[in-house]
Parts: C-alpha cells; sequence; structure tokens
C-alpha cells in the first residue's frame, strides 16, 4: 500500500514564498532551455453551457513528473471563489506511483507572479520604480508582490473594470505592503509615466495600447492563456521586442501575439526568446535602455510542477499535509 500526501492552500502558502518561488522558476525554466524537461502543449475543453472549462497539463522537470489538472470558471469570483480550481498530481519515477497531491489554485497564484517577477529581474531596467497594474485580482495582489521583489517599487498605480474590485485591491495592499496603491481612473492612466507594467485581466479586447508606453518600459502579459484572450493592442506588440516562456505556447495560445499575426503587424520571428533562453546565456534579454519589452507569460506545466515540488519537499521536513493510503 502506497501513502499520498495531500497538501491544501494553506500549506502552500505558508511553505512557497514569493523570493523562494522566483528562484525555483528560475531554475526550471532554465532547465528547459536545456533540455532537461518536457513541457507538452496544455489541453482542455469547454463545458456544456460555456461557462468554464477544464485544462490538463503534463511534464517533468528535473526528477519530477506529475499533471496540474484544473478548471477555471470565470463567474467564480461573484460568490467568493478562485476563478481556477484543481490539483497538481506528482508521481514517482520507478514505478509511476502518485505521490502528492497539491492544491493547484494557490501554487498556480503564487508560480504565476513569481515567473513575472523572474522575468522583470531579467528584462527590466535595474532603476525601474513606477508600477501600473491592469487587474485587481488574485493575480494583482500576487504581482504586487513579485514586483516589490525584484525592484525598488516606489509608486503604483491600479486600474480594473470594477471600481469594488479596485478598491478592495487598493485597501489590502495598503494594510499588507504598507505601499498606497492610487486607483486610476483608466488604464491609460494607470500606464501613463510607468516604467513597469503587469497585466493580469481576463479581457477579450486589449486594456494596453502601445502608445501609452514609454521608452524602456517593461511588461509582464499574464492574462489568460487561451487565444481568445487579449490585453495588448497590436501596436503594443509590435513596438517591444517580445519574449516568452515557451515557443509553442505563444504560437498556440498567445491571445496578444496571435492577434497581432492576425493583422499583419508581427509574424513568428518577432519572438525575440524563450525566457529560459535568456536565463541560460542562448539569447539575449534588453539590449537598450530604451527599448520597450514584453514577457507574455502563459504558464508552463513545469512551473507547477517545480513549485508543487517544493511545497512537498518542506512539507515532508516539516510534517504538514494529510496523509492518505491508497
Amino acid at each position: 500500500m502506497s501513502e499520498l500526501l495531500v497538501l491544501g492552500a494553506d500549506a502552500v502558502r505558508t511553505l512557497l514564498p514569493m523570493n523562494r518561488c522566483i528562484d525555483l522558476m528560475g531554475e526550471a525554466l532554465a532547465g528547459l532551455a536545456r533540455g532537461e524537461g518536457l513541457n507538452p502543449l496544455r489541453s482542455g475543453y469547454r463545458l456544456p453551457g460555456g461557462n468554464g472549462l477544464i485544462a490538463t497539463m503534463p511534464g517533468s522537470i528535473g526528477g519530477e513528473f506529475g499533471a496540474k489538472v484544473i478548471s477555471v470558471f470565470p463567474g467564480n469570483r461573484s460568490v467568493g471563489l478562485e476563478s481556477h480550481q484543481g490539483v497538481i498530481v506528482l508521481f514517482e519515477r520507478e514505478h509511476g506511483t502518485p505521490i502528492a497531491v497539491v492544491d493547484a489554485a494557490a501554487v498556480t497564484a503564487i508560480r504565476t507572479a513569481a515567473v513575472s517577477g523572474l522575468a522583470t529581474r531579467a528584462l527590466a531596467r535595474p532603476e525601474v520604480s513606477r508600477l501600473a497594474i491592469l487587474g485587481s485580482g488574485t493575480q494583482a495582489r500576487t504581482h504586487l508582490e513579485a514586483m516589490l521583489a525584484v525592484r525598488p517599487i516606489r509608486s503604483v498605480r491600479a486600474w480594473s473594470p470594477t471600481r469594488e474590485h479596485l478598491d478592495d485591491f487598493v485597501r489590502e495592499a495598503a494594510e499588507r505592503w504598507a505601499i498606497d496603491v492610487e486607483a486610476a481612473a483608466s488604464a491609460e492612466a494607470a500606464v501613463e509615466g510607468a516604467d513597469l507594467v503587469c497585466t493580469v485581466t481576463a479581457s477579450s479586447e486589449p486594456v494596453m495600447h502601445g502608445a501609452w508606453l514609454g521608452a524602456g518600459t517593461h511588461v509582464n502579459a499574464v492574462g489568460s492563456s487561451v487565444p481568445s484572450a487579449v490585453e495588448l493592442d497590436a501596436d503594443a506588440v509590435a513596438r517591444s521586442r517580445f519574449f516568452v516562456d515557451r515557443r509553442e505556447s505563444a504560437l498556440n495560445e498567445s491571445g496578444d501575439l496571435l492577434a497581432a499575426m492576425r493583422v499583419g503587424a508581427v509574424d513568428e520571428s518577432h519572438i525575440v526568446a524563450e525566457l529560459g533562453e535568456v536565463l541560460v546565456g542562448t539569447s539575449p534579454g534588453r539590449a537598450t535602455d530604451t527599448e520597450i519589452t514584453v514577457f507574455e507569460s502563459l504558464g508552463l506545466a513545469v512551473e507547477d510542477l517545480a513549485a508543487a515540488a517544493e511545497v512537498v519537499r518542506e512539507a515532508k521536513q516539516g510534517g504538514a499535509g494529510s496523509a492518505v493510503d491508497l
């Protein structure tokens, strides 16, 4: 009989601090760039009625292999639930036995922002300090934490289409980080003068335009990982040096890139490099202080697996979680 370790959201939040997760994401993406992992495209389908979808993300990195199985229900926020629900399952390599199940929503919230923090550390100018956040949900909160971890942020402006959610985000940021977040009247007002931007919406129409971006700005475009989700207009994509987490993912799932390609603003060659390639030195990162850089984040299974494996290691050392006999 084998034993399965089950770890919930509270354990993940305790055992996966942002700074450590940023470093873990660097190790995972560098390993993927060196050919030490496998990351197939996610597969998914919409549920009958069209109100949600379910996706599977298998992969392996280093000594870990497994899969994330997740549902996405955008309407969950209205009833106080996360839009992303699911689990990450880790398996041992000798017999393929499942050894751990980890809450996926908590891992996704932290590791997504951690990858943006990693991209900011690798691509943004060292002195950037004026942050704009478009969005006010879970990813807005974790992205603020990640940006504070990697750059000397002095001012923050945020915008959201839902004023109630924006006010909640501003209040919580002040309570947790003792930093003032200005609630902007529009997305353009939030981005104006910013040198670091995070777009973390589920929009299907551009919420950020290239004309708003000043020289030297770095953008983390996070949003959703489906082709119908678009946060950046074609001009924002075309004006930037465009970096991705995975080329295959970007060419199949990035609404921002695919929309710009459809109107002829760019082609596949517009992708400068994968972030992992920048980390291992096989591709250049930022070339000048004046260029605009965009990191298009779609989320990879290897990121989830690396984060979940860390939670499991820490849990075993501290005796956290619940063990279940299979």
